[in-house]
């Protein structure tokens, strides 16, 4: 696999983050769970950010980014702000794998760049009610 692949799916994965945290924000009130909607928030912002900085650094390359997909499949439980927060927990852990898979597979820059993405969905894990664990995004590792 080459680290444009690697890129392209960690790219899949943004789209993806970016619609379902879209659903989980709206599936949340400011007003009644200002802590989780700013979370929730923060996380789109940085999946919107990390979508768009690797789809213009594809395009750079010359390799046409991978598109979004027209409607992602939206977990159950969304009734509840516990559901949200699982939910979006879920997300996160599920960011950080492909993560840790892009910082296994690419070199230099690029493996700083994911090396920082991991450690943010780490973080954003916390924030979500996670654990920390050892090496986050290693599920055979993982404290879970």
């Amino acid at each position: 696999m080459t680290e444009s692949d690697v890129l392209q799916e960690v790219l899949a994965n943004e789209h993806a983050a970016v619609y379902l945290h879209g659903v989980y924000g709206a599936r949340t009130s400011q007003s009644a769970q200002p802590d989780l909607y700013l979370a929730l928030r923060a996380a789109y912002d940085a999946h919107r950010g990390r979508r768009d900085e690797l789809a213009g650094q594809l395009a750079a390359e010359g390799v046409t980014p991978v598109a979004g997909a027209t409607a992602y499949e939206v977990p159950d439980g969304l009734e509840t702000a516990d559901g949200v927060t699982a939910a979006a927990l879920d997300l996160e852990r599920a960011c950080a794998e492909v993560y840790a898979g892009a910082v296994a597979s690419t070199t230099a820059e690029r493996r700083a760049w994911a090396v920082a993405a991991l450690n943010d969905a780490a973080v954003r894990e916390l924030g979500l009610r996670g654990t920390p664990e050892m090496f986050p995004g290693a599920g055979e590792y993982a404290d879970r």
